[in-house]
């Protein structure tokens, strides 16, 4: 894969937060919380990444080190062959453009003052402050039309919407400008199913019309599947297994993957009651304190002395399907 074809590249990216006890006092030494330690992946054009792990496991954490909305503690953040790590204000602006956020609340995400017109609008003022009111107007409503919204709506504020409306406004905020990359940080988590379904199929659909690439993530792996070309596994701040999404689902490495699909429904009820489900057992451990060698061995129901001793890489072991795991399935 040639490095024009590669949109953007993560290497080894280390986020981590100063954690102080409650109560300490204010001499005493602030804990680290790795919230992402170690995390490596790349995107091309026109791809789709989805991101699966449990609550804590550093999805969004990720998402927000990628556009910089929170610092990195080392790594490689290489957008275009421009290397994003360390840059903030001026440095990272243009950046900004190509790269926008869809976030999981789609009411708490919009600000109640303001007009859906100007929530849609104001990125534009933001990034080409020069543009004339009219186009302006123009392009907001043609993106309107675009994610379902009529544009006779546009003078109405967000409380007036319903939660999958609310979404489309969100989308179409993300749009306005054009961007190559949208990270979409559990778009449709707070919808019903049905919404679900309309806001997946609405991302697809314009991916296809304007050549996106898009970063998913998501606690319902049925949706990731549906929506992914490859899919990345995270486990306490580590990624544990990435394959395409056909490979992933069939052909599970980790055990930790394979923990997470066995828990999934099946739609057959037949099938569903005469089935095993493995459960995975035990409480995620605290990102304060990680295990030894594999963060998943206290949980693991492969583990071994050596689990304990080294960390596991991230290896190849079969085409395109990586896993870090020194027991794979």
């Amino acid at each position: 894969m040639s490095e024009a074809e590669t949109l953007l590249r993560v290497e080894d990216l280390k986020v981590y937060f100063d954690i102080r006890p409650e109560g300490a006092m204010p001499w005493t030494k602030s804990l680290k919380l790795k919230a992402v330690d170690g995390v490596s992946f790349d995107l091309k054009a026109g791809e789709t990444l989805g991101i699966v792990g449990e609550s804590g496991c550093g999805k969004s954490t990720l998402a927000r080190a990628v556009i910089s909305m929170v610092p990195a503690e080392s790594g490689h953040i290489v957008w275009l062959g421009k290397d994003l790590a360390g840059k903030t204000g001026d440095a990272i602006r243009p950046v900004r453009r190509e790269i926008q956020m869809i976030f999981q609340d789609p009411l708490a995400s919009l600000n109640p003052r303001m007009t859906i017109g100007d929530i849609i609008s104001e990125p534009l003022w933001t990034h080409h402050p020069k543009m004339k009111k009219a186009e302006v107007k123009l392009k907001v409503e043609d993106m309107m039309r675009k994610v379902g919204l009529l544009p006779n709506l546009i003078n109405r504020y967000p409380h007036e919407f319903s939660g999958g409306q609310c979404q489309r406004i969100g989308i179409a905020r993300a749009l306005i400008l054009e961007p190559k990359l949208i990270i979409c940080d559990e778009p449709v988590s707070a919808l019903d199913v049905s919404i679900q379904a309309q806001v997946i199929n609405l991302l697809q659909s314009l991916q296809d019309e304007l050549g996106l690439s898009l970063i998913f993530i998501a606690h319902d792996l049925s949706v990731v599947k549906h929506i992914s070309d490859r899919v990345m596994v995270l486990y306490l701040g580590n990624g544990c297994e990435i394959a395409t999404s056909k490979d992933l689902y069939a052909h599970p490495r980790h055990p930790y993957t394979r923990l997470l699909i066995s828990a999934v429904p099946i739609p057959d009820p037949s099938i569903e009651l005469s089935r095993e489900v493995e459960l995975i057992k035990g409480e995620l451990p605290s990102p304060l304190n990680p295990p030894s060698g594999c963060v998943f061995r206290t949980r693991c129901p492969k583990a071994q002395p050596l689990c304990a001793e080294e960390k596991p890489k991230m290896e190849e072991k079969s085409d395109g399907h990586f896993a870090a795991c020194h027991f794979p399935d």
